[in-house]
């Protein structure tokens, strides 16, 4: 893991086969529940992503970065397709689902979305978890794939003036993956995506894990 702990991303091919990311997408195929234009959240709830998400390829890839067994606590799909096409802006991913809310002004602002807690979390909360993105369709240049700022990771919560900073002056990495591959991150890194030119779909299941044990005394992660 010595690519993700430097660059902040690394990505491992052949995770899963064919068959399985066919499967997969059959199973979301007949999950509404929470569904919107970029694709679908809080897929924990879904028992064969749950299933997916504690499968024991996906738990050794995000055990060994937190140095400590994994456990997952989100799931989300993000779907592009010509029928629903979208961009993002460059941004770090700094919101944490919380089983309640916490006192002190390291957490916050808050907001509620479909019944679950969030919190702009502290650095420190941020650097105990890592994201798995399953891949289930060939990602190239030309449908939007990820992109990110190598290193960007290290420099903690920013500022949006601060991201802009750096991406004005920072080369970005495009993260072509193929189908069944795996693109682990850290939340921190700072990263975007484009509006996809083609017309083949690109679904991917994005997965955040933390450590069994938590990431601190008295906080507990939302299960979404």
């Amino acid at each position: 893991m010595e690519e993700l702990n430097k660059n902040g991303f690394s990505v491992i091919h052949n995770v899963f086969p064919s068959s399985e990311c066919m499967r997969i997408l059959d199973h979301l195929s007949n999950w509404k529940v929470g569904r919107s234009r970029a694709g679908t959240r809080h897929l924990m709830s879904c028992p064969a992503i749950s299933s997916l998400a504690n499968d024991k390829r996906l738990i050794a890839l995000a055990s060994t970065p937190l140095s400590e067994p994994a456990i997952p606590y989100r799931a989300t799909l993000f779907e592009k397709s010509p029928k629903s096409n979208w961009l993002v802006v460059w941004h770090q991913d700094t919101s944490l689902p919380l089983s309640r809310k916490l006192d002190g002004s390291e957490w916050g602002p808050w907001s509620c979305k479909a019944g679950v807690t969030y919190a702009r979390a502290p650095s420190w909360a941020l650097e105990r978890v890592v994201t798995l993105r399953v891949h289930l369709d060939h990602c190239a240049s030309e449908n939007g794939p990820l992109r990110v700022i190598p290193g960007s990771h290290n420099k903690g919560v920013l500022t949006e003036n601060e991201i802009g900073a750096i991406t004005n002056t920072q080369a970005s990495t495009e993260c072509v993956v193929p189908a069944g591959g795996v693109l682990l991150m850290k939340s921190l890194i700072i990263h975007a995506s484009s509006k996809s030119k083609s017309k083949t779909p690109r679904r991917i299941l994005h997965i955040e894990y933390a450590p069994q044990a938590g990431i601190g005394t008295g906080i507990h992660l939302a299960v979404a």
